[in-house]
C-alpha cells in the first residue's frame, strides 16, 4: 500500500497548501479530503453494505421507471473524445435506457434518434449562449434551462423546465482541486497516484466533487411556487477529461459508463417510446438519484387519498384522507418539502405526511456515507390543490333518460329480515323492453360500503343503449364477511336467469359488469364456478364479463382485504380470479385508470396476460384522466372510454 500512503500524504499536504472552499449542506470533507485512500476505501465500503441491504420493491401506479442519461455529448471534436457507440455502450453497461443527446449548436445530421439495440436515443441540442437544452422531436419539442448556476435570476418563461444538477456545476467550488491538479501536472508521482486511484475507485473519485446547490433548488422552489416547472439531472457527459498518469500516458477520469452512474434521470412513462418520454418529461414525471451511491429503483413518491393513487407531476386534490409518501430501497434521510420549506423528515425507508395547504411538494433521501450525509435522490412536485366547484359539475345526474323506466326494490333471496334491504336489486329497461341483452352491473365499494341506490346515472345510461340494466346490493363486510358477498352476488344471478324475461330481458344474453370490488365479484363468478353450482349454474350463463379497476388477485393484496376474507391462503387463493383462469371463460374486458389505486393497473395487466396465457379472450383497457372513483362516474360523458369498451363488449355479445 505504499501507492496508497503516498497519495494521502499528498493529498493531506494539499489540504493546507490551497485555500480550503466553503463547504457545502452535509459535507463534513473538502473534496480534496474525499480523494484520500481511507475516504475513498471507506465510501466504497459504505456503497457496498447499501447494496448488500437494499430491498427489490415492486412498482405502483400506471407507468414504468425508465432510467435516463440527459445532456450527452458525443462525436464532437471540439468538445469530446466520446463516440456514440461508446455512448450506447456504456448505456448497455450501467441499465441505461434513454440517452438524450445535447450536441453543441445543434441537433447535428448524424445524431440517433429512436431504438438502437434495446436503448432509446434522443436527439438534442445544447445552445451555451441561451443556457439551454433543446429536444426538439416530436413536436413541439422540450425546453430545459441549463447551467442555471450562470443565471440564477433568470425568468422561466420559454423554458419548460431546468436542470436541478449538473455534474459540471460542481467544478465551480472545488477550486482547491483544480489548483492542486495544475501544480501537479508537473510533478509524475502526483499523477500516478491519481491514475491508480481512478483505476481501483473510479465512481468515488469522479463523484467526490458532487455536491447539493441550496441556491439552485432556492430558485426552482420559487418558480414552483407559481407553476409547474419540470427538473432534471444533466450528466453533462462529454468523456474527455485526459489527465496525465505520470508514466508518459494519459487517464481518462470521465468515462461515460462512470459519468451515467454518477447521476440519472429516472422517467415514469407508459412506454418506451420518443413520444411517452417527453410526454412525461413535459408532465415532471421525473426523479433524480446519484445511482452510484445506491441503486434508486424502487424510488417512490406519492399522494394517496380515497381518490386514487398521484405521482409525480400530477395535481391532486386536498381531501382529509390526502396523504404523501415517500419510500426508498434503502434507509435513508427522509424529507418532503413544500416551497423550500421540509414540512416532514425522518430516517427510514418511509415517510408520510398529511397534505393540508396546496402548494408544489417534492422529496428528498440523503444517505449517510463515510460520516457524510450525501444527497441521493431528488423527486419532481407533486401538486396539491384545493378541490373546486368542478369536482361536483362533474358529478353525473341520477334523473333517469326520457323512454327509461326503472322497476327497484326487487328481492332476490330470502335471507335474514335484518339483511332483506341488501338483498334486493333495481332493474332500468328501455320503456316497451322485449328480449334485449342483460346487463348485471355489482357496486364497488371494498365489500365494505356501497348500494344499488348510487347507480341510477349508470341504469340510465346503458338502458338508453338499449340493454336492460340490474343493479343489485348485497351483503357487506364486516358484518358479513366473505363468502357473503360473492354469495349473494350469484344469487342475484340466478334471479335474473330465472325471471328476468318478465321485465324485458334475454336470460340467454347476460353479461356481468362490476366495478372495484363488484369487479371482482363478477370475475370471481364465472372463474370459480362453486358459488353458481349452488344454483345450478356455470359459466355458460354468462356471455361476458367487465372487470373495471377491480381487486383480482386477493392473495398479492398483501393483507389489504384481511377484514373481508380473512388471512387464510388457501381462502384467498379460493376467492381470487386469477387463480382459476382457463380457456372455456367467456371474454374478459379489464380496465384500469390513470390514477387507480396502487396495485389495481399491475393486477390488471397481470390478470389480462394470464386470460391470454389460458387461452380465453380479453381486452385490456388504459383510461387516461380518471381516478378510481372518476372511471366509474364520468361513464355517463361523451366518448367516455370506459363507456365505449363497455359498450363494444355489450353489443359484441348482444349480436351473438
Amino acid at each position: 500500500m505504499k501507492s496508497a500512503r503516498a497519495l494521502l500524504l499528498l493529498t493531506a499536504a494539499a489540504c493546507l497548501a490551497y485555500a480550503q472552499p466553503e463547504l457545502k449542506p452535509g459535507r463534513k470533507y473538502t473534496t480534496l479530503e474525499r480523494l484520500q485512500p481511507e475516504r475513498l476505501a471507506a465510501v466504497k465500503a459504505a456503497r457496498e453494505a447499501l447494496a448488500r441491504q437494499r430491498k427489490s420493491v415492486p412498482e405502483v401506479g400506471v407507468y414504468r421507471t425508465y432510467r435516463a442519461a440527459v445532456h450527452i455529448h458525443a462525436e464532437d471534436a471540439k468538445h469530446t473524445l466520446g463516440t456514440r457507440a461508446e455512448v450506447l455502450k456504456a448505456a448497455k453497461e450501467t441499465g441505461t435506457q434513454v440517452v438524450l443527446f445535447s450536441d453543441h449548436d445543434g441537433p447535428h445530421a448524424g445524431t440517433w434518434h429512436g431504438m438502437r439495440d434495446g436503448v432509446l436515443f434522443l436527439k438534442g441540442a445544447e445552445h451555451g449562449s441561451r443556457h439551454e437544452l433543446v429536444f426538439p422531436e416530436p413536436a413541439p419539442g422540450l425546453r430545459f434551462h441549463s447551467h442555471v448556476e450562470g443565471q440564477m435570476d433568470a425568468s422561466p418563461d420559454g423554458w419548460d423546465g431546468m436542470e436541478i444538477y449538473n455534474r459540471h456545476t460542481d467544478a465551480l467550488d472545488d477550486t482547491d482541486l483544480l489548483e492542486w491538479l495544475r501544480a501537479s501536472a508537473l510533478q509524475p508521482g502526483r499523477m500516478r497516484e491519481l491514475a491508480a486511484a481512478a483505476r481501483e475507485y473510479p465512481d468515488e473519485v469522479y463523484g467526490a466533487g458532487a455536491d447539493y446547490w441550496p441556491d439552485i433548488f432556492a430558485r426552482w422552489d420559487r418558480i414552483l411556487a407559481t407553476r409547474r416547472f419540470p427538473g432534471l439531472s444533466a450528466n453533462d457527459a462529454h468523456q474527455n477529461q485526459l489527465l496525465p498518469d505520470g508514466a508518459g500516458g494519459r487517464f481518462l477520469i470521465d468515462p461515460y459508463a462512470v459519468a451515467f452512474r454518477n447521476n440519472a434521470t429516472h422517467i415514469l412513462a407508459r412506454e418506451l417510446t420518443p413520444e411517452a418520454i417527453l410526454k412525461s418529461m413535459r408532465e415532471g414525471r421525473m426523479y433524480v438519484a446519484h445511482d452510484w451511491l445506491c441503486d434508486s429503483r424502487g424510488f417512490m413518491f406519492a399522494a394517496v387519498n380515497s381518490l386514487g393513487l398521484y405521482q409525480m407531476g400530477d395535481g391532486v386534490p386536498i381531501a382529509s384522507t390526502t396523504r404523501l409518501t415517500v419510500r426508498t430501497p434503502v434507509p435513508a434521510r427522509l424529507k418532503i418539502i413544500r416551497h423550500g420549506e421540509v414540512i416532514a423528515e425522518t430516517t427510514g425507508v418511509e415517510l408520510t405526511t398529511q397534505v393540508k395547504q396546496p402548494g408544489a411538494y417534492r422529496a428528498e433521501a440523503w444517505l449517510d456515507i463515510d460520516g457524510e450525509q450525501r444527497p441521493w435522490i431528488y423527486s419532481n412536485p407533486i401538486y396539491a390543490h384545493a378541490p373546486g366547484l368542478e369536482m361536483l359539475s362533474q358529478l353525473p345526474s341520477q334523473e333517469l333518460a326520457g323512454g327509461v323506466e326503472a322497476v327497484k326494490d326487487l328481492s332476490y333471496v330470502s335471507g335474514e329480515p335484518g339483511d332483506a334491504e341488501k338483498q334486493k336489486l333495481d332493474i332500468y329497461r328501455p320503456a316497451g323492453a322485449a328480449n334485449r341483452p342483460v346487463i348485471i352491473f355489482y357496486h364497488g365499494g371494498a365489500w365494505v360500503r356501497g348500494d344499488r341506490k348510487q347507480y341510477p346515472f349508470l341504469g340510465s345510461r346503458f338502458a338508453r343503449e338499449g340493454f336492460v340494466v340490474v343493479v343489485p346490493s348485497y351483503r357487506l363486510a364486516p358484518k358479513h364477511p366473505h363468502p357473503a358477498q360473492i354469495e349473494d352476488a350469484a344469487a342475484a344471478l340466478a334471479w335474473v336467469v330465472k325471471n328476468i324475461a318478465a321485465h324485458g330481458g334475454d336470460p340467454k344474453r347476460i353479461t356481468l359488469a362490476g366495478h372495484s370490488a363488484g369487479g371482482h365479484l363478477a370475475s370471481l363468478l364465472v372463474t370459480n364456478e362453486q358459488w353458481l353450482r349452488a344454483h345450478a349454474l356455470d359459466a355458460g350463463a354468462v356471455q361476458a364479463v367487465a372487470a373495471l379497476s377491480a381487486p383480482l388477485d386477493l392473495v398479492a393484496l398483501a393483507g389489504g382485504s384481511s377484514r373481508v376474507f380473512g388471512s387464510d391462503p388457501a381462502v384467498l387463493r379460493a376467492a381470487s380470479p386469477q387463480q382459476h383462469l382457463r380457456a372455456a371463460l367467456p371474454p374478459f374486458l379489464v380496465t384500469y385508470c390513470q390514477w387507480d389505486y396502487a396495485i389495481l393497473p399491475q393486477q390488471a395487466e397481470a390478470f389480462h396476460a394470464a386470460l391470454l396465457a389460458a387461452g380465453a379472450r380479453s381486452q385490456l383497457v388504459y383510461v387516461p384522466g380518471e381516478n378510481h372513483i372518476s372511471e366509474i362516474t364520468s361513464i355517463t360523458k361523451p366518448g367516455d372510454p370506459t363507456a365505449q369498451a363497455l359498450l363494444e363488449l355489450l353489443n359484441k355479445g348482444a349480436s351473438r
